[in-house]
């Protein structure tokens, strides 16, 4: 999925790293990310409503769907983890490809291409249930692609980059935000938010109001200027184009987490490094939230909750490093690393035939409504045959070495 690549040797007449063995870790925090994904599938909130009577499975509500807009629930961590792996894994990338000796000025290229790419294909999913195209660029991988020639161009640069990029991203965002509050009189339900939203936020938080922040001013012009059937009014779930810039944060968070990963050679500084990082990520995401500075709220990615989903980040980072590289606790992880190794595919798999294959059970085993004791199971069983296949076809890939890559 990548252009054709010229054989040429680095011409500095030094020569190139040595490739790091891929580390487990990673691979299964991948393989997580795209699990919890692919668990949508399971519905298992729609399971829970048939329990009205045992509260406490109301955490698997809240931990298995989005919050509607202020806080984080498991499910809000999950682009947040796709998003730092892409950041993580490029310092890797990079060794591999000097290996290999290509040449700076092709290194630059595949990373534009990746970007227009990844652009490309969230669209492309975005555009699947659509008469025409629909040139929307709040998908993960839109997002993504959004940012990635930038995270390339930083990884390039001195070590301290990518950590003052980080502050001065997520410094800059806030202050865009917080001198566009909205109007006093602002029409929130032109803008699909009802009278009865109980998230509106006050003082200084209003900023990041749904859909009468800078993000939605901005994607009332930029998405208009595209083929639309429809002049663009608002996102139903307050997304918005703009939320690639704090995302970039994000990736470069994980940049930095794989930097240690790969080039820390004492065990204890490296997990003395992620510790920090967690500390730091979860309180500063915290404090900003409580104190009323910045809303922790995923839909337009603000920057308390680029912190706050970035130290849960390196805190699953940090403990599997240890269970995986350091204790070299393996063995139970495979099925999570057979998901890992081809997230990509992983996402586009679940963006465009989930649907055919459960209609395709349904066609020839029939629709019968799967009951254990009065309790509904349809959902629950379509699910769990749609992860088990999907997962033999990933593990055929596997064992086949067959890994999409962009």
């Amino acid at each position: 999925m990548s252009p054709s690549q010229p054989s040429q040797q680095a011409d500095s007449g030094t020569k190139p790293p040595t490739p790091t063995p891929r580390l487990t870790s990673l691979d299964v925090f991948r393989g997580l990310v795209m699990f919890l994904m692919l668990a949508e599938v399971l519905k298992l909130s729609n399971f829970v409503k048939q329990f009205p009577n045992l509260t406490w499975l109301e955490w698997v509500t809240f931990h298995t769907t989005h919050v509607a807009w202020v806080g984080c629930s498991l499910h809000d961590l999950i682009q947040p983890g796709f998003s730092f792996l892409v950041g993580a894994a490029l310092p890797f990338s990079l060794v591999k490809r000097q290996h290999e000796g290509q040449d700076t000025w092709w290194l630059y290229v595949h990373a534009a291409w990746r970007s227009v790419l990844l652009i490309a294909l969230g669209i492309f999913v975005r555009s699947l249930n659509s008469d025409a195209t629909n040139f929307t660029f709040e998908d993960t991988l839109t997002q993504i692609g959004l940012g990635y020639f930038l995270l390339f161009w930083i990884a390039r640069g001195p070590r301290w980059l990518p950590s003052i990029a980080i502050g001065v991203i997520l410094l800059g965002y806030w202050i865009a935000f917080a001198v566009n509050p909205p109007d006093a009189d602002f029409d929130y339900p032109a803008v699909g938010v009802p009278s009865t939203w109980t998230e509106h936020q006050t003082g200084l938080a209003s900023a990041w109001n749904k859909n009468s922040n800078l993000a939605w001013e901005f994607d009332t012009w930029f998405l208009n200027q595209f083929p639309r059937p429809e002049p663009f009014l608002f996102n139903r779930g307050g997304y918005s184009t703009l939320n690639f810039v704090p995302t970039l944060a994000t990736m470069l968070m994980g940049l930095v987490a794989g930097r240690w990963l790969l080039s820390e050679p004492n065990t204890g500084r490296r997990l003395l490094q992620l510790a920090a990082a967690v500390v730091i990520g979860l309180t500063l995401g915290w404090l900003l939230n409580e104190f009323g500075i910045c809303p922790l709220v995923k839909p337009i990615w603000t920057p308390s909750f680029a912190l706050w989903s970035g130290g849960w980040c390196f805190l699953f980072v940090l403990v599997l490093h240890v269970v995986c590289d350091v204790w070299q606790w393996k063995t139970w992880s495979f099925p999570l690393v057979v998901i890992g190794c081809n997230c990509i595919f992983v996402y586009l798999l679940n963006g465009t035939i989930k649907g055919s294959i459960i209609n395709a059970l349904h066609r020839h085993l029939g629709t019968t409504v799967v009951e254990i004791y009065g309790v509904k199971l349809t959902e629950q069983v379509d699910g769990i045959a749609v992860l088990a296949i999907f997962w033999l076809l990933l593990f055929w890939m596997y064992r086949n070495k067959i890994f999409v890559k962009l």
